[in-house]
């Protein structure tokens, strides 16, 4: 059984554990509140793109420009896949549920897939396991710029028209809500194309007129498109991190709160317990003299 200066020991390591995680979901609420105004003010911009793109590449030849190039088109090769993760850890499952859709993505493709990694935790474990990493950013959360974004584009758009990757997808957790972080996977490269084979789509395409040329307006269009798609999906992720943060310091904290409750409580139970037997050890020294 421990002694009362134990317990008071322990119940002082779980108070200073508790003003820790207190302070940290407080710097994650505060964090989190920046990353949203971010977010929000950058997903207008990148759906209103990836619907002008989307389209352009269902009515335009795909051999205008390379990243427009089906793959069925392509040489056989690996498909990147840029897993975004969180530099840090104590977020709960954030990087957890990152990793394990990631395996099971690798485990389930039907050809070889290559990495490209952003994040600590990411670049840890797929590195220690002796996968194919072609690119490896990390503490880029920690001041989170376009230029992080510009960098990740370049080293997937260098593997895409270099031929070392048939297709690019992405990798990422996507912020719903401040309880609410969804894993998702979509294609970066080539430009996804729209489902539509109407009358429509046809007259559109006949009508349409560029100005400067097409592989003019293509070679500055769609670099900056996927520079935008990432930085979105690193927003996204910031955002949810901060989130999940914020959940998994608040559950820590009030756990830590019921766990000084159970210890005091077994500390007042021992303490009576020994004040009581000192006063039947006196009572009974009394009694015998």
């Amino acid at each position: 059984m421990p002694s009362l200066i134990d317990m008071r020991r322990r119940i002082r390591a779980v108070k200073s554990t508790q003003q820790i995680t207190k302070a940290m979901k407080t710097v994650a609420a505060s964090k989190l509140r920046r990353a949203q105004e971010r977010i929000t003010g950058a997903r207008p911009f990148a759906q209103l793109m990836l619907g002008v793109l989307n389209s352009l590449a269902t009515r335009v030849d795909p051999a205008l420009h390379p990243l427009l190039a089906a793959p069925a088109d392509r040489p056989p090769a690996p498909t990147l896949l840029v897993v975004v993760t969180a530099d840090k850890g104590l977020c709960g499952s954030f990087n957890s549920s990152l990793l394990r859709r990631a395996g099971t993505y690798v485990a389930d493709a039907d050809r070889e897939v290559a990495l490209g990694l952003v994040g600590r935790k990411g670049r840890d474990f797929f590195v220690r396991r002796g996968f194919d990493v072609r690119y490896e950013d990390i503490n880029v959360f920690t001041n989170l710029r376009y230029t992080h974004a510009q960098a990740v584009a370049r080293a997937a758009i260098g593997e895409f028209t270099s031929g070392a990757a048939r297709d690019v997808y992405l990798l990422y957790n996507e912020f719903k809500s401040v309880l609410q972080q969804r894993v998702v996977v979509e294609r970066l490269l080539p430009i996804p194309r729209l489902e539509d084979d109407s009358a429509a789509a046809a007259e559109a395409l006949a009508g349409h007129l560029f100005e400067p040329t097409p592989a003019e307006i293509f070679d500055e269009l769609l670099p900056r498109h996927v520079e935008t798609q990432l930085f979105r999906a690193l927003l996204e992720s910031a955002a949810a991190e901060h989130a999940a943060r914020m959940t998994a310091m608040d559950a820590a904290t009030r756990n830590a709160g019921e766990m000084i409750d159970q210890l005091t409580l077994y500390m007042n139970k021992m303490r009576q317990a020994t004040i009581t037997r000192e006063l039947i050890e006196v009572v009974s020294g009394a009694e015998a003299l």
